[in-house]
């Protein structure tokens, strides 16, 4: 299968070298040239819980051109690049291509409904892989817990089975779901619980949880999200979101959210799609969303300092 990862950072690699190792021909589309220049010239490092490996034969480039028509395209940019990979890559598909969409936050699918049409979109959700960015072709991975993977209009379908199929033969626990909203949503609140918070008050997510006082501020964030979602029609598989989102922060106390990552790059965040989607959402449900509000401005400042910095 000719399989097009556009977003090679820490997670689009991961994905590139597992889908080259079983045997499938990547390409990996990225605007980093360094990044893709070490790809081509000496393989794509990855080092994980299980060693390290450097994998060959996968095809980088910056330009979508060299893509061609793909069986399957795997979208794994930050979520406020989805819209701009949803309108290179409209030209190289067909009725047969399957696009996989897979970001933190919410709205991915309606981002790329502006561009195409969505009747061959799915959308995926990562869970534990707490991957980062080394250097120009070298990635570092702590785990690989689950690949979430549904249609967007929900229910089962032939082709959803055989995308779990794809990426379980490349080596990851996949698992397909016929409700995959839920499980963005569920995601979603773990995101902003730890990422904007952690994010302010500069601090990992096991320093956030050893620190009372941020840590309501952070479930503050969480209870309004969970508001939301409740607003939204969402079904949560759980009665206790506190519960939930304690147990996911406490099992990694050593992590860094990819929002605090992207600070310490000083670079622009995910936060209009995490912490900052809520206040909109609150709005259209009369459901107050002041702790988010609140980080996401202050956010949003620390980033436009960012800017300012480059000028």
């Amino acid at each position: 299968m000719k399989i097009a990862v556009v977003g090679v950072g820490a997670m689009g690699s991961v994905y590139a070298a597992k889908f080259a190792t079983s045997g499938h021909q990547v390409m990996a589309v990225d605007p980093w040239r360094d990044h893709v220049e070490a790809i081509n010239s000496v393989g794509l490092k990855i080092q994980g819980p299980k060693g390290e490996a450097t994998v060959l034969g996968i095809k980088a480039t910056t330009d979508f051109k060299d893509c061609g028509q793909c069986d399957l395209f795997v979208i794994a940019t930050k979520a406020s690049a989805v819209g701009v990979a949803a309108r290179a890559i409209k030209p190289h598909i067909d009725a047969n291509s399957v696009i996989l969409t897979i970001q933190n936050g919410l709205g991915a699918g309606d981002r790329i409904a502006t561009h195409l049409a969505t009747d061959n979109v799915l959308l995926g959700v990562a869970d534990g892989f707490g991957a980062s960015m080394k250097g120009p072709g070298h990635v570092h991975h702590n785990a690989m817990k689950l690949i979430r993977l549904g249609e967007m209009s929900g229910g089962r379908s032939e082709r959803l089975e055989e995308l779990e199929g794809i990426w379980r033969d490349a080596g990851f626990n996949a698992r397909s779901f016929e409700d995959i909203h839920q499980l963005i949503w569920e995601k979603l609140l773990c995101n902003v619980t730890l990422s904007a918070p952690c994010s302010v008050f500069d601090c990992n997510v096991g320093e956030l949880r050893k620190c009372d006082e941020h840590w309501q501020i952070a479930l503050g964030c969480m209870r309004e999200a969970y508001r939301c979602g409740l607003a939204e029609g969402i079904a949560f598989s759980f009665d206790d979101p506190q519960r939930y989102v304690t147990a996911f922060a406490d099992m990694m106390p050593a992590a860094n959210p990819s929002m605090r990552l992207d600070h310490f790059a000083k670079r622009q965040s995910e936060i209009d799609f995490i912490n900052g989607a809520i206040p909109a959402l609150g709005q259209r449900h009369n459901i107050a969303t002041p702790y988010n509000q609140t980080l996401s401005a202050i956010v949003r400042n620390i980033e436009n300092q960012f800017e300012r910095a480059k000028t």
